[in-house]
């Protein structure tokens, strides 16, 4: 099998020290940048994800799902080749065919790739669509960041509207509002190819006449891509950043205009926002709105949650027509991070209706079937087949909330009945076993019209 042709980042010297142990040999282990996610972490996954397909729904956006793999051209081609992600980060190696590919690094690409490959130019436009999955960059592992990840996004294609910008950052905040993380919206525009070309080389030669200042990487980026020192992190870089010409101030006058609008649509939606003139994301492919999604109060140890931007050009530069398109990613690991910290409640899931408890072997076959029917005629039915004492069953019962239990005993089978108990109550009553469904559901939407009751009360 071919090998992986990871191109791996630099190690620092004090970087070295992160490297795992020398990995035993008596037991598989997980590997360094991956992470499980275990049972008790997946109710922040899947408040996070119910809220994204909720959201999705309420702005009419469908959901597509594209290959983990994607030949290595569509993102060198889209991304940038002078990125750090194409350069650095991306996992990529020849298949049995001798095709390169990569793991997935972002989804934008594979996005527009499928719109033009399944012809969605001829739909009503624009074309929305969101998604939800895991992601590959070999980067250095850290809090909130791995070599797998997962992230959600939004994307519209057709359209050039400046509202599509501002209404994707109003979806955007909506989702951190409603889980309760404060956010702002950092801003910016990186304008088109046309007034850009003027802008960058303005920046050059700012920059050229501080090139020795300048750290290794942004040396090579001067020359390669010099937009790109915009994204460095080093101190000396950022300062040397301080007095650089902005790009807002170069746009030509319809870029400008595009910006202004968008800003205006935010302020009329009451949207928090900064604007940043440094703003231009990792990625080649974006023009004019550029923005990140950030906590409110930042402390300069965290990151940004998400972000996105405008690609006008991004379908052109793959093959299609030219199509304008607006998106954003959002990161999930740190959105649950942050929601841990915040010590966040999760709403709790509803308990199941009834829980089948049984005491003997042909009481435990006829509850298996008895739980599958109670559930295809849309009760919901939780068990322990495992265990086989009544006492520790019920308490089962009790942990999961359930209002109703049914039991079915030795007497039980004979007499063909079932216990019926009321688990809020105690009380307890046999029942014909045929009439146990129009039994249950009496008895269900009886507790549930008494619970409406109460609320409605406390609500006047």
């Amino acid at each position: 099998m071919p090998k992986s042709k990871v191109t791996k980042p630099p190690v620092k010297a004090d970087e070295k020290t992160a490297e795992p142990k020398k990995r035993s040999s008596k037991h598989p282990q997980l590997l360094r940048g991956m992470k499980d996610i275990l049972p008790e972490s997946q109710k922040y996954w899947n408040y996070v994800r119910k809220l994204v397909e909720q959201l999705a729904e309420d702005y009419t956006y469908e959901m597509i799902d594209t290959p983990i793999l994607e030949e290595t051209s569509l993102f060198t081609r889209s991304v940038g080749e002078n990125t750090d992600i194409v350069e650095k980060e991306m996992f990529s190696f020849e298949d049995k065919s001798g095709t390169n590919v990569s793991m997935r690094p972002e989804n934008t690409a594979g996005i527009v790739r499928a719109y033009i490959e399944h012809g969605m130019l001829d739909r009503p436009q624009p074309v929305r669509l969101f998604y939800w999955g895991p992601f590959f960059r070999y980067d250095r592992p850290q809090a909130g960041r791995y070599r797998q990840f997962h992230q959600f996004g939004f994307e519209a294609i057709g359209d050039n509207n400046p509202i599509i910008d501002a209404q994707l950052i109003v979806m955007c905040q909506s989702i951190y509002n409603t889980i309760g993380i404060p956010v702002v919206t950092q801003i910016n525009s990186v304008g088109c190819k046309k007034c850009r070309k003027d802008y960058e080389q303005l920046f050059t030669d700012y920059l050229s006449s501080r090139k020795k200042f300048l750290c290794e990487d942004c040396k090579r980026r001067l020359v390669k891509n010099p937009l790109r020192v915009l994204d460095c992190k080093v101190k000396e870089c950022k300062e040397i950043l301080a007095d650089a010409p902005h790009i807002v101030d170069h746009l030509d006058e319809e870029c400008k205009e595009h910006f202004v609008k968008v800003l205006e649509y935010l302020d009329e939606a009451d949207i928090a926002y900064q604007l940043n003139p440094f703003l231009v994301r990792g990625l080649d492919y974006y023009t004019r709105t550029t923005f990140e999604i950030w906590p409110e109060k930042d402390d300069g140890s965290q990151s940004a949650l998400g972000g996105g931007g405008r690609y006008d050009d991004l379908t052109e530069m793959l093959g299609g027509r030219p199509t304008p398109a607006c998106g954003f990613a959002g990161g999930v690991e740190r959105l649950v991070i942050s929601m841990r910290e915040k010590e966040i409640v999760i709403p709790q899931p509803e308990p199941p209706d009834v829980f089948v408890a049984q005491l003997g072997e042909s009481a435990k076959k006829k509850a298996l079937r008895l739980v599958e029917d109670l559930r295809i005629k849309g009760i919901r039915a939780a068990s322990n087949f495992s265990k086989e004492g009544l006492k520790y069953q019920l308490s089962v019962a009790a942990r999961l909330r359930v209002k109703f239990s049914l039991i079915l005993g030795q007497k039980e089978m004979l007499d063909k009945t079932i216990l019926l108990r009321d688990m809020e109550g105690g009380s307890q009553e046999v029942i014909d076993y045929n009439k146990v469904y129009v039994e249950l559901k009496n008895r269900l939407e009886k507790t549930k019209a008494i619970i409406q009751n109460r609320n409605n009360q406390i609500e006047e």
